[in-house]
């Protein structure tokens, strides 16, 4: 048995699920240098939204935040989070603009790339797999873990077994809602080990208080690599904190080798950080409570957020458990998506509206018609066609790889920013985020010009 390796999240994914991902590039890098002796298998430290909100709120450019931490971690492997189809958007782009998004992240400093699709549709998938590795990237193919009558282990070993021979070089549980119980996960990883070659990376979260036991029977089970965040950003809707586990594996077989009083100076840093986004409002102790709701109704901690505040925006607070016994009912007549983005936003929307209205599917949210139209792709079982005729009618289903009917669109939106175009990742900014990046880019060349930004920035752009 090899020692367990972790790929720490303190970077990305632990500020994005605990503090709306606004941790800043200047509070990065005074650790950089003592998180690159820790021996890490990787950092996750791009991807996601962070790439969004580096422009929209911390006026950063996220490639510049990337070349920055590669020169900072010159030691470390970078990866990052990418949405196959969607990059990092919310809905599907050309494959010219995949193509060109996985070459200039591996150009910029990423080394390993973590791609998944919503519905484990692995068309979705399979373009930004095929240019990773084009590029000199290592493709970890994401499964997107959930539960449900079609999601069985015998589905994600098959799923594996295909992502394999479509060239993965790691293979991820995505466990995003924390659903996948010890024992379960012990399972599903002894069975992965003997049906696929490549390494086992296991990514949870610690919502619903079960997230280290995971992790723990998942190592026992053969688990190559585990996700764990440093704990002044560590459990809750994050994940597991990193220093626990390095404790309790200390002196096993499993033994990650990384250095416990290192690790605590660089919390010592880290703490500080968390003090600070404590302050400005964006880390609310919630966040550290254990939820049991996602257990009982496979909401993801982020959906169940999202549902509160569009609840409260409609002065329907009151109505918060009839909407949760709304989602899987939803989900099922949706085809048992899995709970992530895009879809958790679609099925958690689509039951407010059921609920509030008084009448299931009195309407119909564009997105959800899309979904039910197969927009997004391959819903893992069958539709409710009831449901699916009131929504779309005798509208012609899209049952190819629906990339396939998007033009190459780079120079549409090269020609669209040319007053604004510095470089060719510019461009890339654009096309996932037009409005967004072109705010940004108004204020970049205000603050090039020497004029005062500060004319420039709206509420939502706080430096």
């Amino acid at each position: 048995m090899a020692k367990v390796q972790i790929c720490e999240t303190i970077l990305r994914d632990a500020h994005q699920s605990q503090a709306a991902t606004r941790m800043r590039l200047d509070e990065m890098l005074p650790a950089a240098d003592k998180l690159d002796k820790v021996g890490y298998f990787s950092l996750e430290a791009w991807g996601g939204a962070t790439f969004d909100s580096c422009m929209r709120f911390l006026n950063e450019d996220p490639w510049e935040r990337l070349r920055a931490l590669r020169k900072a971690l010159p030691n470390t492997k970078l990866q990052m989070l990418l949405r196959g189809q969607n990059i990092l958007g919310y809905k599907h782009y050309a494959d010219d603009v995949v193509d060109m998004f996985c070459k200039k992240s591996v150009e910029n400093g990423i080394d390993i790339i973590r791609i998944f699709d919503a519905l484990n549709d692995t068309r979705n998938m399979e373009r930004a797999m095929k240019a990773t590795k084009k590029y000199g990237g290592t493709v970890e193919a994401a499964m997107s873990y959930t539960i449900s009558p079609v999601h069985t282990q015998d589905y994600f070993v098959n799923l594996a077994v295909e992502l394999e021979k479509m060239g993965a070089d790691i293979i991820c549980i995505k466990d995003m809602a924390n659903l996948l119980l010890p024992y379960e996960a012990y399972e599903l990883v002894s069975r992965l080990k003997k049906s696929v070659k490549v390494p086992i990376h296991l990514h949870t979260h610690n919502t619903s208080g079960t997230g280290d036991m995971t992790l723990l029977k998942a190592i026992e089970a053969g688990v190559d690599i585990v996700d764990t965040a440093l704990s002044p950003l560590g459990n809750g809707t994050s994940q597991p904190a990193t220093e626990p586990l390095v404790a309790t594996l200390r002196g096993t077989k499993y033994d990650t080798g990384l250095d416990l009083s290192l690790l605590s100076e660089i919390s010592a840093h880290f703490r500080g950080v968390a003090d600070r986004l404590k302050k400005d409002g964006f880390l609310d102790p919630k966040v550290l409570g254990v939820d049991i709701n996602t257990l009982l109704y496979q909401v993801p901690g982020g959906m169940l957020s999202n549902l509160i505040s569009q609840l409260k925006q409609m002065n329907a607070s009151d109505k918060f458990m009839e909407v949760l016994q709304e989602v899987p009912r939803v989900r099922e007549d949706f085809g048992y998506p899995p709970l992530v983005t895009p879809t958790s936003q679609i099925v958690g929307t689509q039951a407010v509206l059921n609920v509030v209205s008084g009448e299931r599917y009195k309407t119909f949210t564009k997105e959800s018609r899309g979904l039910l139209r197969g927009e997004y792709g391959r819903l893992p079982a069958p539709v409710n066609e009831d449901v699916r005729k009131k929504a779309i009618g005798d509208a012609p289903l899209i049952t190819g790889r629906p990339a396939d009917d998007l033009a190459p669109e780079l120079d549409k939106y090269r020609e669209e920013i040319r007053d604004y175009y510095t470089k060719e990742e510019d461009v890339l900014s654009y096309a996932l985020f037009p409005q967004v990046a072109l705010k940004y880019f108004q204020y970049r060349q205000a603050r090039d010009k020497g004029i005062d930004s500060t004319m420039l920035k709206d509420k939502t752009h706080p430096v």
